[in-house]
């Protein structure tokens, strides 16, 4: 199996790429970090064919990247894109460099490389894009709007490249609630966090299933879905909803 990850030194998708590779996989790694993605690298040893360090907002490049990384695998079998920021609600209201920042690497550093990746699998007949968006996506919530738009925008393009390969690709959107990695640090925790583990677990299920949409972990498919109908005037009066 040839397994292409971007944003590799996240703490779930280095999770991930863990999982792949106990299972003896050919890894392609691509992060923004170089120190992480070496030392990520380093400890997978030859499961990782190579790897590259590139900012995902620098379209140019990490396309170019990209197209190494088909080259050196051959075959795709998987493409997981993982890269994300959650960024700060309050300075996105005020500093649109903040919003642009959000919605740049969460929406189109996304989209930019999914194009290339979808042409190389439709040419093929073959493979899985699997992508982590959010349950923020779902809801726009004044503690994260900024960041739900990107990763709800990011959904909602998944569902149109869905149906584009359908029957020739698969297209996975991986709706991820929230986890206790390094980016949720200064959030205080409750019992709906995930482990990084469990996540890891939870994507790799998804993409083995070839599922269209999945929620991860997956009581936030009942959790959401009263969420989203919920009617205004009731979600505008819970706090832990409506409130920052």
């Amino acid at each position: 199996m040839n397994v292409l990850i971007l944003g590799a030194t996240s703490d779930i998708a280095a999770e991930v790429a863990r999982i792949y590779a106990s299972r003896g996989a050919r890894l392609y790694l691509i992060a923004r970090n170089p120190e992480a993605l070496a030392q990520l690298s380093a400890e997978l040893g030859s499961a990782v064919v190579s790897s590259d360090a590139v900012d995902f907002t620098d379209y140019a490049r990490a396309s170019a990247a990209v197209e190494r990384a088909l080259t050196a695998l051959g075959t795709l079998d998987v493409a997981l894109l993982s890269q994300g920021y959650l960024g700060d609600q309050l300075e996105s209201e005020r500093n649109f460099e903040e919003a642009r920042r959000q919605i740049e690497v969460n929406l189109l550093s996304a989209v930019a490389q999914l194009i290339p990746l979808a042409q190389h699998v439709e040419k093929n007949g073959r493979g899985t894009l699997a992508v982590i968006t959010s349950v923020a996506g779902e809801r726009g919530r004044p503690r994260n709007y900024t960041y739900g738009a990107a990763k709800g925008g990011l959904t909602l393009y998944l569902q149109g490249l869905r149906s584009r390969l359908w029957g020739k690709a698969h297209v996975v959107t991986i709706k991820l609630g929230p986890v206790d990695t390094k980016m949720t640090t200064h959030h205080k925790k409750n019992a709906v966090f995930a482990s990084i583990p469990q996540a890891a677990r939870g994507i790799v299920r998804a993409v083995d299933r070839r599922a269209g949409e999945v929620y991860v972990p997956g009581f936030w498919f009942f959790i959401m879905a009263v969420v989203r109908n919920m009617p205004e005037a009731i979600f505008q009066k819970l706090s832990f909803l409506s409130g920052r």
